[in-house]
C-alpha cells in the first residue's frame, strides 16, 4: 500500500515540473486587449486555460517562439487608471538576453509598461506558478504518508 502511494506522489511529482503541452510541444499564449473597466484581459486576469476559450475576445494560441508579452499602456500617467489599455501578445522572438522580465518602453510611439516571459500560457496575472504550489502540496502529502 505504501508502495502503491509512494508511487502516485512521484507521477504526481513529475507531471507537476513536467506538464504535459497537447499543442505539440508548442508554448501557448493569451492574446486579447482591454480598455479600461472593460473586457476581460485587463488584471487582474482571472480566466484559466478552458475559461479563455470560452470568454469572447480572449484567445489562447500557440506560440512558435514560446515568448508572450502582456503590454499596459496609459493615456496620461497623471490619470493613472483611466484610459488603461491591457493587451497579451505572443512575440516573434524574445529578448537577446532570454530573462523574463518588465520595465517601461516605447511601443507603437507611446510610452507603456512591458513584460517578457516564455512558458506555456505564462501572460496571465499570476505571480506564483500553479506547478510550485502543487509541488510543495505532494510534498507535505509525502511527508503526513
Amino acid at each position: 500500500m505504501e508502495l502503491k502511494v509512494g508511487i502516485i506522489a512521484i507521477v504526481f511529482v513529475i507531471f507537476t515540473i513536467f506538464p504535459i503541452n497537447i499543442e505539440g510541444g508548442l508554448k501557448r499564449c493569451y492574446v486579447c486587449r482591454s480598455r479600461g473597466e472593460n473586457g476581460s484581459c485587463k488584471d487582474p486576469f482571472t480566466l484559466n486555460a478552458t475559461q479563455a476559450d470560452e470568454e469572447k475576445g480572449v484567445d489562447t494560441i500557440p506560440c512558435a517562439s514560446g515568448w508572450c508579452g502582456k503590454i499596459v499602456e496609459t493615456e496620461n500617467a497623471l490619470k493613472e487608471e483611466y484610459g488603461v489599455a491591457t493587451q497579451r501578445i505572443c512575440l516573434q522572438r524574445g529578448p537577446s538576453d532570454s530573462e523574463d522580465r518588465c520595465g517601461q518602453t516605447k511601443w507603437q510611439y507611446r510610452p507603456v509598461l512591458m513584460c517578457f516571459c516564455k512558458g506555456d500560457l505564462c501572460n496571465d496575472a499570476s505571480t506564483v506558478s500553479l506547478s510550485a504550489i502543487l509541488l510543495g502540496i505532494a510534498f507535505f502529502t509525502i511527508r503526513l504518508i
